[in-house]
């Protein structure tokens, strides 16, 4: 068993050090005893807990403003606060109202996917520190953009990879780094939830609810469907390349990057090859409903089983993910991951259900429990901003996981084919199509700039 000694320290410091030693930010925030306002720009039921937890966990933070371009959420999202905190933050319909008011110190970035690179760079350009949930970026160069504009002004810019703040998965680095699995010679990662045939709804009405201009934002203009946002709900835009990566990006995301945290955070891989399509249901989604991805790390392989076509698999149950004395029944664990080493056999939960290493005979020899680390993520990133160092799940490593969802989805885009990629320049060398989806395009009026 690893001491719970060392996850004190861990989850203290020891992340941080690693990454940010040397690192000093602009101050905006300087001290305990200093406010800090928040403001929440996606006032979905993620985004709205999760600012209000935050507040709830720290001292002196608070929630000055709250942004959505759908009126009814942005009505509910200010009772919620309200009746949590005691207080009614002020409601915006536009982000941009937030990024010019100076009283805001950070901005929390929960809208879907395909406006979080451009949000970050905003709030980074008018000099405040930025919360951005997962998947942090929609292509591979955004991504780079948004560590650019990061590293320009000084900001703080944690992304939503809570596994980064969780204890068990210091633990698990360092039973690998020390030896104790051999050598690592395969990785496998699950993301194999339930699903039923996905159908497209016919165009309609703009709602009187929504700002439908403002909710595609950077992606391509095309008519209203109310199949993809949902006035109270999180709405089908997951099943549109234009907004989302598929549950590679809403999902498995998580567990790539949890491997890349626990084998000591590796380089882009040198290859990768993916397969996936509607082949399940025969759904009419953009986003396939099952892939299966192998990156090429160099002396071990990592792969990647995702979709929603296995109705008889399970997350991790919130009673284990609350409980770090208890482990999930890891055979039919959807989101599990498996590490091979030579030595052994870990199997790693991600939100919580910490890990276990098996040798022969299935014996258990080490473990360690875990729980969902949404407190210590959110801990993290008010304790970065007052004394200005770089978060656990700093944008330039969260960056590199990202690349691998993107890297699986460009590969299936272009064909069901293998892409070689290169590490120093982030781009394909045998791919002219793949190279462009790596680029992306952006809607005039929301083009993220070459050189931000």
């Amino acid at each position: 068993m690893i001491r719970r000694e060392f996850i004190k320290k861990s989850i203290a410091g020891s992340a941080g050090i690693a990454i940010g030693a040397g690192f000093l930010l602009n101050s905006s925030c300087k001290g305990a005893n200093d406010k800090i306002a928040l403001a929440l720009v996606g006032a979905g039921a993620r985004g709205i807990s999760t600012i209000i937890n935050c507040c709830k966990i720290n001292e002196n933070v608070t929630i000055k403003t709250v942004c959505d371009v759908n009126s009814t959420k942005l009505a509910n999202a200010a009772a919620a606060v309200e009746k949590e905190l005691g207080y009614r933050p002020a409601t915006v319909g536009n982000m941009k109202e937030i990024m010019n008011d100076k009283d805001v110190d950070a901005v929390w970035v929960a809208t879907p996917q395909h406006w979080h690179a451009a949000a970050t760079i905003w709030a980074c350009q008018a000099r405040k520190d930025v919360y951005v949930e997962k998947t942090p970026s929609h292509t591979i160069w955004e991504g780079r953009k948004m560590i650019e504009i990061s590293r320009k002004y000084k900001r703080v810019v944690q992304v939503g990879y809570q596994n980064r703040s969780a204890a068990y998965g210091f633990s698990a680095r360092e039973y690998i780094a020390d030896g104790k699995l051999g050598k690592v010679v395969a990785v496998k990662c699950y993301n194999m939830l339930g699903g039923n045939k996905w159908t497209k709804q016919s165009e309609a009405p703009v709602p009187s609810w929504l700002d439908w201009e403002q909710w595609q934002g950077p992606a391509a203009a095309q008519p209203f469907n109310p199949g993809i946002v949902s006035e109270r709900g999180i709405g089908d835009y997951g099943f549109y390349w234009a907004y989302s990566g598929g549950a590679l990006s809403d999902d498995a995301t998580h567990q790539l990057d949890l491997v890349r945290l626990v084998l000591g955070d590796p380089p882009h891989p040198k290859s990768v090859y993916g397969w996936g399509g509607n082949h399940v249901f025969g759904g009419e989604s953009e986003t396939p409903e099952f892939q299966s991805i192998v990156y090429d790390f160099g002396d071990f392989t990592l792969e990647c089983n995702s979709g929603y076509a296995t109705n008889y698999m399970i997350k991790t149950p919130n009673d284990i993910r609350r409980d770090n004395t208890r482990f999930p029944y890891w055979s039919n664990n959807a989101t599990r991951v498996e590490i091979y080493g030579t030595e052994g056999l870990m199997y790693l939960g991600r939100m919580g259900g910490g890990w276990q290493v098996t040798g022969p005979n299935n014996e258990i020899v080490a473990q360690d429990g875990g729980v969902f680390p949404d407190n210590e993520h959110q801990t993290d990133f008010i304790h970065s901003l007052r004394v200005r160092k770089k978060p656990n799940g700093d944008i330039e490593e969260c960056h590199r996981s990202a690349t691998l969802v993107h890297l699986g989805n460009i590969a299936y885009r272009v064909g069901n084919t293998q892409l070689v990629f290169d590490d120093k320049t982030e781009k394909f060398l045998n791919n002219d199509k793949a190279n462009t989806l790596a680029r992306g395009t952006y809607r005039e009026g929301y083009v993220i700039p070459e050189k931000v």
